[in-house]
């Protein structure tokens, strides 16, 4: 039975549905043809008017025929290309689930592990303290990949009530990395404004703060330089205020800068020195959130190895000082 499933794959289904299609269309038409060539000598072998056998020339009829003929090819298509769609939305999908699941399975298992270890054995206050950390890093790892799911179902449906605040950028990432430097500890980040002023936005902080987790974050895992190094820099262009982020990474191929940033994909080019793993819904979920505040993410990289520079473009607003 293995062996005769190729009968009913779609490629081959749609492909011998075509060619089934186009030969009726032309026996048809050369049945046609023949018809009406064999009428229009019957008539005229005994002298009658075509117009009564025929009142309809037949090339009229054969580009009717082609025309609906191409009508219900182009369906075909349609329903082929969104049949391959859906075949690639479910494997995405069961990707994700087998990623998401590792992603939660592994600081669970951690978590009981150190608990066990706990009811087991007489440990020193230093060694609890120590084993502590490690517990409060893995519950944080799985609150965060929890809010993510959650979060991406509330941006999605549009029900996400966030309050907007007119903040200074450069101010809430610094922000931002202070409170999280506990996360960001083994990496070098420098964040540089060389303009000197404010820029600021409304945002929903919440979600900004999201986005730049889930960038950083990317940088850190997909790095194989030793020490992952990320530059933040604030520049102004023409009607826009961007926010490039460069890090020394293992960069994206051509091919997959615009890849990343789909629901539940990720990226083939895997160091195998690099921190892998993950959801593959962080950039999407970043690119989602600069799209409710009207901008946008892109990635750019020098090739393999060589680094990527993500950049934030959000429209410039005319409001410049600090209300």
């Amino acid at each position: 039975m293995k062996q005769a499933k190729w009968f009913f794959h779609p490629v081959f289904v749609f492909v011998l549905s075509t060619v089934a299609l186009v030969c009726s269309l032309f026996l048809y038409i050369y049945w046609y043809v023949g018809i009406s060539a064999g009428l229009k000598s019957l008539a005229y072998r005994y002298q009658l008017d075509p117009g009564q056998f025929i009142e309809a020339s037949p090339w009229v009829v054969i580009l009717v025929l082609s025309l609906l003929v191409g009508v219900i090819l182009a369906g075909i298509l349609i329903i082929f290309i969104y049949h391959l769609k859906t075949l690639q939305l479910y494997r995405l999908q069961q990707t994700f689930i087998s990623n998401f699941t590792h992603e939660l399975k592994t600081p669970v298992t951690s978590l009981k592990l150190y608990l066990e270890t706990f009811t087991k054995y007489e440990i020193p206050r230093d060694e609890q303290l120590k084993y502590i950390s490690f517990m409060l890093q893995d519950a944080e790892r799985l609150s965060n990949n929890i809010n993510s799911i959650l979060n991406l179902a509330r941006i999605e449906s549009k029900v996400y009530e966030g309050v907007v605040t007119n903040v200074d950028l450069v101010e809430l990432v610094r922000g931002f990395l202070t409170s999280n430097q506990h996360i960001f500890r083994e990496c070098d980040i420098h964040v540089e404004n060389p303009m000197g002023k404010g820029f600021y936005q409304p945002v929903a902080i919440s979600l900004i703060e999201m986005l730049l987790m889930n960038i950083l974050t990317n940088a850190k895992k997909y790095n194989n330089s030793g020490r992952p190094g990320i530059r933040i820099t604030f520049e102004e262009g023409e009607n826009i205020q961007l926010i490039r982020f460069r890090d020394n990474g293992i960069g994206i191929e051509r091919g997959e800068r615009k890849k990343i940033f789909k629901k539940f994909y990720q990226s083939r080019n895997h160091s195998e020195h690099a921190v892998v793993g993950g959801s593959g819904i962080g950039l999407y979920l970043a690119q989602q959130i600069a799209r409710l505040h009207h901008g946008k993410i892109t990635a750019d990289s020098e090739g393999a190895g060589k680094g990527s520079v993500f950049t934030l473009a959000l429209p410039l607003k005319p409001k410049r000082e600090k209300p």
